[in-house]
């Protein structure tokens, strides 16, 4: 138990400093901005209760805006990403359900199971994320462009480090 606690504070610090530190610091266009922090949200153990995972969520959140001086934005669409996880687990569930000890890894499902987990999740942090922040619908399409640009690139960012990190 405090293994785990140890091992989920360490991705949630190190996330957080390299979203604010390396990436949010590297220019890439106007119309890609990957938020590779959600990954921490996408790692926490299926077993993990509803209010541990959005306080999860927002503390997350809430560190980043506190680096990107962008007050609730972060928070609260990693709280919204968060919200919807539980659903999204369920419909992408095994037909056996999900065996105990396991993560939702690459490592325990399979690539198409947690490239199908991610790729929802990810779009849904984006698309609530970017339309908050624009906050109007007069370049929606724009805006969209946007969302589906940096939700590709930040999965492509998560799926190489499920296959760097978590090694068999």
């Amino acid at each position: 138990m405090i293994n785990l606690l140890l091992r989920n504070t360490g991705r949630f610090v190190v996330l957080v400093l390299l979203q604010v530190l390396i990436i949010d610091n590297i220019q890439f266009s106007e119309y890609v901005n990957p938020f590779f922090y959600v990954l921490f949200i996408l790692l926490l153990p299926f077993e993990t209760p509803g209010w541990l995972l959005l306080t999860s969520a927002f503390l997350l959140g809430f560190s980043v805006d506190l680096f990107e001086h962008t007050p609730g934005l972060h928070a609260s669409a990693t709280v919204f990403m968060a919200f919807f996880r539980p659903l999204v687990l369920k419909i992408l569930s095994p037909r056996d359900d999900y065996e105990p000890n396991t993560y939702p890894r690459i490592y325990y499902y399979g690539f198409v199971w947690f490239f199908k987990y991610a790729l929802i999740l990810v779009f849904i942090h984006h698309l609530f994320l970017f339309y908050i922040e624009v906050f109007s619908f007069s370049n929606f399409f724009l805006t969209f462009l946007k969302v589906i640009l940096s939700t590709l690139f930040t999965l492509v960012l998560i799926m190489i480090s499920q296959y760097l990190i978590y090694k068999k």
